[in-house]
């Protein structure tokens, strides 16, 4: 049984559909990527996936068990969590608020010491506010308040989004760590080319539409789906 299944999926907004007929696993402890251009539905997919799209048709299973029905505080109690692109960090806490007002955590305190082994930088930084710190220390922060429920998911919106060349490297080493902590993820992002560097499998999407899919190395290997879709990053 798969971690994430999507069956069938299309949505969109009235009854315009963004995406259609999407068929998409992750496994457990697996890095999966999603590209393709902008405008291809990507960003829309992860807004059905996190249930805050309004018109959503199809399947979605996360450890077997269905969360269409689910509203989206639900899903996260059900093990799934998410890091958007931007806002992902509450500014005017300081990052020890930011990582204990997380709801639904048990052994709050034990947990936290857990998650801060995992991001020693963060450790001097537990009273400044959030909003003070760099964008890679903000970054850190995010990842860490995502796991702080111990999820079982992790959805990752453009992790790389705005950062600085010299960080990026260091997001997608944060990311490659995830599945050695138990936690699957599923990953948006424009630099297609290094996140699949680091992903087990990959899907390409097109106008809503699903138009290759395996694993990333041969996606890697496609000369003509890197030069359509994967871009030169």
């Amino acid at each position: 049984m798969s971690l994430l299944t999507l069956k069938g999926l299309a949505g969109g907004y009235g009854e315009v559909d963004i995406f259609t007929n999407i068929e998409l696993t992750v496994e457990a402890k697996e890095i999966v990527t999603i590209a393709g251009t902008n405008g291809a539905g990507k960003s829309t997919l992860v807004k059905a996936l996190l249930g805050i799209l309004p018109n959503v048709r199809g399947e979605i299973l996360l450890d077997g068990h269905p969360l269409s029905k689910l509203a989206a505080e639900d899903r996260f109690y059900a093990g799934l969590a998410y890091v958007p692109q931007v806002a992902n960090v509450f500014g005017a806490l300081t990052v020890r608020e930011n990582l204990l007002v997380v709801r639904g955590v048990k052994n709050i305190k034990s947990r936290l010491q857990e998650v801060l082994e995992l991001f020693p930088a963060l450790v001097e930084k537990l009273s400044q506010g959030a909003g003070n710190l760099s964008g890679g220390e903000r970054q850190q922060l995010a990842f860490a308040r995502a796991l702080m429920p111990s999820p079982k998911l992790m959805v990752l919106d453009e992790p790389t989004a705005a950062l600085a060349p010299a960080l990026v490297e260091k997001v997608f080493g944060l990311v490659s760590q995830l599945p050695a902590r138990g936690v699957g993820v599923l990953m948006v992002e424009q630099r297609a080319r290094q996140a699949l560097a680091i992903s087990q499998r990959g899907y390409i999407l097109d106008q809503g539409r699903c138009v290759m899919s395996g694993l990333a190395s041969e996606l890697l290997a496609d000369a003509q789906m890197t030069q359509l879709y994967l871009g030169n990053r």
